[in-house]
């Protein structure tokens, strides 16, 4: 069965990896273009592309993968296996693949179709999550499905949880290629009215609103870090916070600092606290909130906005 993969940042890369290992026949992979990166704007190939072009297989960088069909026809693969490609696939691009096209998601489907959706599980306060396979379809995330894996959220930040769906999403991918071969697609429809949609998230969603609950405030953070980072303001700067626990809530006012000590910095919410443990400030690197606590002046009583 000869095998088209279409990806592009690191996420997809071990499930382009996991499929060469175990001797999938890919014979091609697609990706986004390069695009500028860094303060210089150095023109930079996907994390997928990279890997393929090491691993000696040929790449298509299509700016537009609709407008390049007769090139995947050309190809003559039987299907496609695609991992957060960036590019909306027409009908004609379907047809291109006569045993399917086929998504690995990072979701549990029906719930999180769209662009954000293991930001969306955790700001939801999901204890699992997983990856789908699904026959890919001309609506978003809608497919029958072929495959799922879970796996615990647990206290997980969105970084950290990508890297553990990503390894998860590899596993998927092979499974999954098996199946095809085998023939055994016994695939199940998706319970529309179950479905849940999330967009792509914005750096402004991160603001944080000490005024909300403290569970509510803690997934906020786990959801946005490391990047694009949940933030507050503290004596007029821009404070990227990045990690989190609950902690117990002394007297105060919503967004209060209770303490600042070698234990982090406490937030007062409107029911219980918060225990800032990792952030960034405007401008400066990453740090523990300890080292910040001893290098800045911030202390209890001090407001957060």
């Amino acid at each position: 069965m000869k095998i088209v993969f279409a990806g592009s940042p690191e996420f997809a890369v071990p499930a382009l990896e996991n499929l060469i290992k175990t001797g999938k026949n890919v014979i091609a992979v697609v990706t986004q273009p390069d695009k500028p990166a860094g303060r210089k704007r150095v023109l930079t190939p996907t994390p997928v592309k990279e890997f393929a072009l090491k691993a000696g297989l040929p790449v298509y960088d299509f700016l537009k993968i609709r407008e390049n069909v007769q090139t995947l026809k050309s190809l003559d693969a039987d299907i496609m296996i695609t991992c957060a490609y960036g590019q909306i696939l027409t009908a004609e691009v379907l047809n291109c693949f006569p045993s399917g096209v086929w998504n690995i998601h990072a979701s549990l489907l029906p719930k999180f179709r769209g662009a954000s959706p293991i930001q969306a599980a955790i700001l939801a306060g999901e204890t699992h999550t997983g990856v789908t396979v699904m026959k890919t379809e001309l609506s978003l995330d809608t497919g029958d499905m072929l495959l799922v894996k879970r796996c615990e959220i647990g206290s997980l930040t969105c970084g950290e949880l990508t890297q553990k769906l990503s390894l998860l999403g590899a596993e998927a991918a092979v499974e999954a290629v098996s199946l095809l071969q085998s023939g055994q697609t016994q695939l199940l429809m998706q319970e529309e009215s179950a479905a849940t949609y999330c967009k792509k998230v914005q750096k402004e969603d991160g603001k944080l609103n000490f005024g909300a609950p403290a569970e509510k405030v803690l997934r906020l953070i786990k959801a946005f870090s490391p990047s694009p980072a949940a933030y507050c303001i503290h004596g007029g700067a821009v404070l990227n916070v990045l990690n989190a626990k609950l902690c117990e809530s002394g007297e105060g006012n919503e967004g209060e600092v209770l303490f600042a000590d070698k234990r982090g910095i406490a937030v007062k919410c409107a029911d219980g606290a918060v225990l800032i443990t990792e952030l960034q400030p405007a401008g400066g690197k990453v740090m523990r909130a300890a080292d910040f606590v001893n290098g800045r002046k911030i202390k209890a009583g001090d407001i957060l906005e």
